[in-house]
């Protein structure tokens, strides 16, 4: 989820950080991803490329650009599986959103700063064969579609659960609803779902160094259908 103006206090992000999400059944999640990309056909044009990507089972990471407060449904709408979602622990106290991303199973990670209930519920999640999904910018886009430097968590939470990372490339959301804009509108998005890649270490290379690398390679494959 992205940032906006700061509206908690200290102690609001720490409850909100402690606190066990409540989502809504899983049925009523899934009956929800037909009505959402017939909605984001209608209003958008959506497109999907590269879906046969998507793996079927197994503990997945989904990490994504990050261009509109849109971009968890549009992507989450194609992957047919329970998703968890990371999202800005200010967002929960939004009016409609904070109760939305509750629904949605998300968890909420203070920026900035370690968070580890949120990284203790996604190694459990993805140990036990779930999907989360993160957005390595950390922010929305503004207009001109620029990418934020990636940080190095989801790659980092690979490697420590041991499982892959599935890039996804979100196309024209940043003309739809980029950082500085009111209202959404109404153009064509393409969302494209690359190889899933499981990063390792090269010989000899130490963690640290593996980090980087593949961070910077995740970037790489996500830029490179923009």
């Amino acid at each position: 989820m992205s940032r906006a103006a700061d509206t908690g206090s200290g102690e609001g992000r720490r409850a909100g950080e402690a606190q066990e999400p409540r989502p809504a059944p899983q049925w009523l999640l899934d009956s929800l991803r037909p009505v959402i990309r017939g909605l984001s056909r209608a209003l958008w044009r959506i497109s999907y490329r590269g879906v046969e990507n998507i793996p079927a089972g197994g503990g997945l990471i989904i990490a994504a650009n990050h261009q509109t407060y849109v971009d968890p449904f549009w992507v989450g709408s194609r992957v047919d599986r329970p998703v968890r979602y990371l999202a800005w622990s200010e967002a929960f106290g939004w009016p409609l959103v904070g109760k939305a991303l509750e629904w949605l199973g998300a968890w909420p990670i203070v920026l900035d700063r370690g968070n580890p209930t949120a990284h203790r519920r996604s190694l459990q999640w993805l140990r036990a064969g779930g999907a989360v999904m993160i957005f390595p910018e950390g922010q929305r886009a503004y207009a001109d579609g620029e990418f934020a430097r990636f940080k190095a968590g989801a790659v980092r939470l690979a490697l420590e659960a041991g499982v892959p990372v599935l890039p996804v490339t979100i196309r024209g959301g940043q003309r739809v609803w980029p950082r500085g804009q009111r209202l959404p509108r109404l153009t064509r998005v393409e969302i494209v779902f690359h190889p899933a890649r499981r990063p390792a270490p090269l010989p000899g290379e130490d963690t640290r160094h593996c980090v980087q690398r593949e961070t910077e390679a995740l970037a790489a494959v996500i830029k490179s259908a923009l």
